[in-house]
């Protein structure tokens, strides 16, 4: 095994590709993207969160959110609503067609986690999270 195969960065990179090439590969039945299907979660799980927050959870442009976004509008999946005391934001919701990709999306991710948590204990498990909660805590400004 090459030294860059043991290197800390490389691993949670190409750990991270894995997972999304499997999430990807695993939602037949949905029009949706990877990173549409984040954008769903994080409105399912923040209901009325603003788009700029939305952008800075996802790690992503708020240009480049707007136009995940103008698709999941499009979708019906979402709606965008005025912002009650801030004329210039938009606060988001999902709508009830949402709920059939939010249920694929979660039976996807179960799957996916069992396949890449298969020969771990549960207790090498919620240390693998706690370290990486720690790691995530570390670089959070």
């Amino acid at each position: 095994m090459k030294s860059s195969d043991h290197s800390f960065g490389f691993l949670l990179a190409d750990i991270s590709r894995l997972l999304r090439n499997q999430f990807q590969a695993r939602l037949t039945g949905s029009e949706l993207t990877h990173a549409q299907a984040r954008a769903l979660i994080h409105i399912s799980r923040n209901p009325g969160v603003r788009q700029v927050e939305l952008a800075e959870l996802l790690n992503i442009q708020p240009i480049t959110l707007a136009r995940q976004l103008d698709q999941l509008v499009a979708s019906n999946l979402v709606e965008r609503r005025a912002h009650p005391t801030d004329r210039r934001a938009y606060c988001l919701y999902t709508l009830p067609d949402a709920e059939q990709h939010l249920v694929l999306i979660s039976a996807v991710a179960m799957e996916i986690k069992a396949m890449a948590t298969a020969g771990l204990s549960q207790d090498e498990i919620d240390q693998v999270l706690v370290a990486l909660n720690k790691i995530r805590s570390n670089l959070t400004p």
